[in-house]
Formats: C-alpha cells, sequence, structure tokens
C-alpha cells in the first residue's frame, strides 16, 4: 500500500494505493459525504478488485484530507475527483482502462463525472437515490446519465432508496441498511463476480 498527496483545484487530495500483481485495469473508489476510505464496504470491494487483477485507488477528497466534517459542493468534488483521475492516470496507471466507484456521496461523484473522465464502468455500493424520506428529490439523473456497465450494490433496507436495473446496471441488494455493514461478504463477493466480467470486456 502506498499512500500519495495529488494537487486539485481545491486543495491537495490523497490517494491509497492497492496495487493487484497483474494490473489490468484501476479502480478509483470515493467516500461517502461524512465517511472515510476504510469503510467496511470500501474495504471489501478493495480486496475484491486486487483480487480480480485490478489495481485500486482509496480517494480521500480535500475536504477532508484538511480535517472538515462538511462535504464541499458537488462540482468541487467532481474537479477534484477528475484532476486526481487525470493524474493517477498519467502518473500510475498510464494505458489502464480506468473504472470508477465510491459510497454513498463517492457513487454520485462517480457517476457525475464518469464520461469527462472516460471510466469504462462505475462501481455504486449503496447509491444515494433521494434524501430519506424525500422520494421526490431524485438524484436517478446522475446515474442514469452513465452509458457503460455499472453496478450497483445496495441494502435491502437502504433509507436512501435504490436505483432500478437498467440494460447496462446490474442492481444487487444485500442484507442491511445503507452502511452495507451486515453482510461485507456479500459485497465483495458481488463486486468480484462483476469486475471478473468488466475485466473480460476490457480485455
Amino acid at each position: 500500500m502506498t499512500s500519495i498527496e495529488v494537487d486539485t483545484p481545491h486543495g491537495p487530495a490523497r490517494a491509497e494505493l492497492h496495487c493487484a500483481e497483474e494490473g489490468r485495469a484501476a479502480l478509483l473508489l470515493g467516500h461517502g459525504a461524512g465517511g472515510g476510505v476504510h469503510a467496511p464496504d470500501l474495504v471489501a470491494a478493495t480486496r475484491a478488485a486486487t483480487d480480480a487483477g485490478v489495481h485500486v485507488a482509496l480517494v480521500e477528497q480535500p475536504y477532508r484530507v484538511a480535517g472538515r466534517r462538511a462535504p464541499a459542493p458537488a462540482k468541487q468534488l467532481d474537479a477534484a475527483w477528475l484532476a486526481v483521475a487525470e493524474d493517477l492516470g498519467e502518473r500510475w496507471f498510464a494505458d489502464l482502462p480506468l473504472i470508477f466507484g465510491g459510497r454513498s456521496s463517492g457513487a454520485r461523484v462517480a457517476c457525475r463525472t464518469a464520461e469527462a473522465g472516460e471510466a469504462q464502468a462505475v462501481l455504486c455500493l449503496a447509491f444515494p437515490l433521494h434524501p430519506p424520506g424525500k422520494p421526490e428529490k431524485s438524484r436517478a439523473a446522475e446515474i442514469d446519465a452513465v452509458e457503460n456497465p455499472v453496478l450497483v450494490v445496495q441494502g435491502e433496507r437502504d433509507a436512501f432508496g435504490r436505483p432500478e436495473p437498467a440494460h447496462h446496471r446490474e442492481v444487487v441488494l444485500v442484507a442491511g441498511d445503507h452502511s452495507l455493514k451486515a453482510d461485507v461478504e456479500a459485497v465483495h463477493r458481488a463486486t468480484s463476480e462483476w469486475l471478473a466480467k468488466v475485466v473480460r470486456l476490457l480485455d
């Protein structure tokens, strides 16, 4: 594991790199609004990816690196994420296809930036489809805009709702709520199976 700082338009971000033996692709994973990169589902996804021959970068947004708890506005999150993706794509993952992903807020960032960052696929852990109790405030447009393969791993009792499956979007329900802590092995298994298919397509 290697930890590096990356300059972004909104201050330094941090990337924790977990390298696979083969390195057939690279997966960038972002954290939730109030959490860090060591959330149980992100750890499970990291393990699944490296086992599948995919490098992982756990990306810590500048507001977290600076010690702030309140997340930055969406435009700042997206700009910082794209700066990290560009830097890592040049310095660490040259010529490798990139997969974007994250949990909750990080999944939204991954979806919003997928096209601009040329992500070949997107992994969404606990995508927050709407604020709890406010289904009318849907964020479906963010995930619907992704045209490449998408995996959504969602807790069956997630108060933030869940996206529907689509022709290029797989939705796997696991036990538990928005935290995805109840069955991390199910998160690992779903991520492993999906990444194996994605990597075959990319090869």
